[in-house]
């Protein structure tokens, strides 16, 4: 029994082993999503009524009273 689960784990941690990392192609496409989303966030945190909101934040955290 003790013999069969250790192969089975063995089996298990080979299999995780094999896998070495993305591929050029992988890294190509993670690069270009991770961009499309920061142009995005970008956009949306320069707007008018985000920058609004932040500068209406700043203010009030700088004119805190404690």
């Amino acid at each position: 029994m003790m013999r069969k689960m250790t192969d089975w784990v063995r089996s298990l941690v080979g299999g995780a082993r094999a896998d070495r990392g993305m591929t050029t192609s992988e890294y190509a496409v993670g690069t270009i999503a991770a961009c499309a989303f920061a142009a995005v966030l970008y956009k949306v945190v320069t707007s008018a009524p985000v920058m609004t909101q932040l500068q209406s934040l700043l203010k009030d955290a700088l004119d805190a009273k404690f």
